[in-house]
């Protein structure tokens, strides 16, 4: 049975003040441990139940600190309304910069304030090979459990940044082509794209924000032929980003 001091702490874990003073974080379900188990994230603990542990013969070879409990008791810590195998605690890793010389093509987020989103996209980022993104100050924490959950174990491969996105852009406009997506952009299907510059996406309900608009050098949309008014920000961004690596 779990203890009160371990159901606090976890219970803590899911609010970002807290996440930054432990500088820890929680990842849940079966998927998303496993690829926590086989990245290079430090293992803080591991609460996981028998069956869990049986199928996954790494978990006392390698040493992992770790706890056999029930599924009551995982659903009772995390966040999810159901787990029936493994919840983690995990060592937040220091703050990485930007290579551009490793990242030809990357895409960059302004305001993307829903986990759910940026957790869709870092998903999309790894399926395509994408290995960095960039996000602005007022983006959904990347540690959000809810965050880390919609990633479905791509946390683990995606290295992410929180940057002034201004002032990132400002020093690429003259040598990178800066993508933005907007409704009176130039039809996705028409144009010759290769994965190469930064892809920047806008929330669903207000786009790219005014200073961030004025440093993209070629907008584009993605063309529709039905009655929808707009797309959800995770799907664009995935029908955005097929586009740039079609031709290869």
């Amino acid at each position: 049975m779990l203890s009160k001091a371990i159901l606090k702490y976890i219970n803590s874990l899911q609010i970002k003040k807290y996440r930054t003073i432990h500088q820890a974080f929680l990842v849940e379900g079966a998927k998303s441990v496993r690829e926590l188990l086989q990245s290079d994230y430090k293992i803080e603990r591991l609460f996981i139940t028998e069956d869990f542990y049986q199928h996954n013969p790494s978990i006392s070879k390698a040493g992992y600190p770790y706890e056999i409990t029930t599924e009551k008791e995982l659903e009772k810590a995390g966040t999810f309304a159901s787990n029936n195998a493994a919840l983690a605690i995990a060592r937040i890793k220091p703050a990485a910069a930007f290579d551009p010389s490793a990242t030809p093509f990357t895409i960059a987020l302004d305001e993307v304030r829903d986990p759910g989103n940026l957790g869709t996209i870092i998903r999309i980022a790894d399926w395509y090979g994408i290995n960095h993104i960039v996000c602005s100050q007022s983006c959904a924490d990347f540690y959000n459990p809810k965050v880390i959950s919609a990633t479905m174990g791509s946390f683990s491969r995606i290295t992410v940044s929180y940057v002034n996105l201004v002032q990132f852009l400002n020093e690429r406009k003259h040598t990178s082509d800066i993508y933005g997506a907007a409704l009176e952009g130039e039809n996705l299907h028409k144009l010759n794209l290769e994965p190469k510059g930064v892809l920047v996406m806008g929330s669903e309900s207000h786009g790219l924000t005014p200073e961030v608009r004025q440093l993209v050098n070629k907008l584009i949309k993605i063309p529709g032929f039905g009655k929808a008014e707009s797309l959800n920000v995770a799907a664009a961004t995935g029908i955005i980003t097929d586009n740039f690596f079609r031709n290869l």
